[in-house]
């Protein structure tokens, strides 16, 4: 059964936690992305390509979205499940388990943005705020929720002036009372 899920905006290190608590807990994991690289790989097209098929069909979003959910609530349900909507799902399948949040400013994503892929702080600042705004208008009209909506969470990390121990740490405890 799926014990937590990892849900924040991009650069805001949802990643970078889900691998240390994978590394301590011996724990299996699935990347909301990786679903997405698995499913254009299956269709045979380009992430680009597939990337551009999901924007013009909200179907394939939709189709995307259940095969995550379906291996949340599966026989065979993974331990850490990461990605925007992960929180969401859970909540909505009503799946006991911590439903986290990481929460980081604008400005500091920017920075691991930059730090991670190179660039500049205004470029990734731009860049993030165009992909959050396409991505909540889908998730909206798909949906009609926003991933960053506190209704969904059991918990929320305010990761921005944490380093990822303290991050880990924090989280852990959040498991540890969660159980």
């Amino acid at each position: 059964m799926v014990k937590i899920t990892v849900s924040g905006h991009p650069g805001s290190g949802t990643s970078t936690l889900v691998n240390k608590l994978v590394q301590s807990n011996s724990w299996t994991s699935l990347n909301g992305g990786d679903v997405f690289r698995s499913e254009a790989k299956n269709r045979g097209m380009s992430l680009a390509d597939f990337g551009e098929l999901c924007k013009s069909d909200l179907q394939v979003d939709k189709e995307l979205d259940n095969l995550l959910k379906e291996k949340m609530s599966g026989d065979n349900s993974i331990d850490i499940v990461e990605s925007r909507l992960a929180g969401w799902w859970a909540y909505l399948l009503d799946i006991d388990c911590v439903r986290l949040w990481i929460d980081v400013s604008d400005e500091e994503r920017a920075q691991r943005v930059v730090a991670r892929e190179g660039g500049t702080v205004s470029q990734a600042l731009e860049a993030n705020a165009k992909r959050s705004a396409i991505d909540a208008a889908r998730f909206s009209q798909l949906y009609n929720i926003l991933p960053q909506d506190r209704e969904a969470y059991t918990h929320v990390v305010d990761a921005g002036e944490m380093s990822i121990d303290e991050v880990f740490s924090a989280v852990t405890i959040i498991l540890e009372d969660f159980n």
